[in-house]
């Protein structure tokens, strides 16, 4: 199961400004306040829109989530439907999870250039297309193939629904429960997706836990679509601005740092052993010499003045700091217990 927690620290009262970041700080420049205080007013958005976003955003994040668990309980169906090899049984779940992280950050900055509403609305399409696409799926690497897209989609939604949630409700009551509901979506939709999967599996079959999730995702995306409210006026993405003003090479190194060590991980989780492999040895080390030049990339990008992805300087405050350590321990938890539990 793949979660995603938002970490917000406020410093004033709420008001938005033109455009919030996609998520956290990407493409924040270094003498820009960490938590800057907001000073705008937001537009009162109606009691319709207030459940459209509420809603829109919970169903998503549930909807992936539950076809994790449906993913965890069918497997043993699914391989034999789809002649999925042994050595592949956990690809379908972790194929899934690792392209969604590798992609949060780059997502977040296209986000932060193309707007939050628009790549929001292209990753419920994306998740609805490769989601009816596995349903399809008739052998085991095209199952693992629309996984990994499918994954790519989510992580487009990820960091856009935050920046919607941000620019549509000041801090408060309704901000809270977005992000609440949100994040609660996320191991309520994986618990349904154990307890359907398993029903599907033994009558229509598992093939339609992927029909009902696309179909289901559609009509979100519908609504979405119609009624999601839009986010300030943007300026057009020209060719320099797409070059300047998103940091592509520490977006790229970072990326790629979270993809050959999460490859790694996976890789293991058929035998300890396979770390000695020469593969292995050879990814971890590009994946350290990754982490290494992306330090240096973003310190250099500071210096500069120009877009870091993620400063160096914001790891020196010690509220966020503490709290992105807090959330990613206990989450690291909480994902654990819930995908062991499932196997009792």
């Amino acid at each position: 199961m793949s979660t995603t927690s938002v970490v917000e620290v406020i410093n004033a009262p709420a008001s938005p400004l033109a455009e919030r970041s996609a998520s956290s700080s990407i493409t924040s420049r270094p003498n820009q306040p960490v938590f800057p205080a907001e000073d705008a007013q937001h537009e009162d958005i109606s009691k319709g829109k207030t459940v459209v976003v509420i809603s829109s955003v919970t169903c998503i994040t549930g909807i992936s989530s539950l076809l994790a668990g449906v993913v965890t309980v069918c497997i043993p169906a699914m391989a034999k439907d789809v002649n999925l090899e042994g050595n592949l049984l956990l690809w379908p779940a972790s194929v899934y999870a690792l392209t969604c992280g590798c992609t949060l950050l780059l997502s977040g900055a296209m986000a932060d250039l193309f707007g939050a509403r628009q790549l929001y609305l292209l990753g419920c399409f994306l998740q609805s297309a490769f989601t009816l696409a596995c349903g399809l799926a008739k052998t085991g690497i095209q199952l693992i193939m629309f996984r990994a897209f499918a994954g790519i989609a989510i992580s487009m939604c990820l960091p856009s629904a935050v920046s919607i949630i941000t620019h549509a409700f000041p801090s408060g009551k309704r901000r809270n429960i977005a992000f609440a509901s949100m994040g609660g979506g996320q191991p309520i939709g994986f618990s349904v997706g154990l307890s359907v999967g398993g029903v599907f599996t033994d009558t229509i079959g598992w093939r339609w836990g992927f029909h009902i999730a696309a179909i289901i995702n559609t009509v979100i995306f519908l609504i979405a679509l119609k009624w999601l409210p839009s986010i300030g006026k943007r300026e057009p993405v020209t060719w320099n601005r797409f070059l300047t003003e998103v940091d592509w090479i520490g977006a790229f190194l970072a990326s790629g740092f979270l993809a050959m060590v999460s490859y790694v991980l996976a890789v293991m989780t058929e035998s300890l052993s396979d770390i000695k492999k020469p593969a292995n040895i050879a990814l971890l080390v590009v994946s350290g010499v990754s982490i290494g030049s992306f330090i240096g990339w973003v310190e250099r990008q500071e210096r500069l003045g120009r877009p870091a992805i993620i400063p160096n300087s914001l790891w020196k405050n010690r509220s966020f700091t503490s709290i992105c350590v807090s959330v990613f321990m206990v989450w690291g938890a909480f994902n654990a217990t819930e995908q062991l539990s499932s196997f009792y």
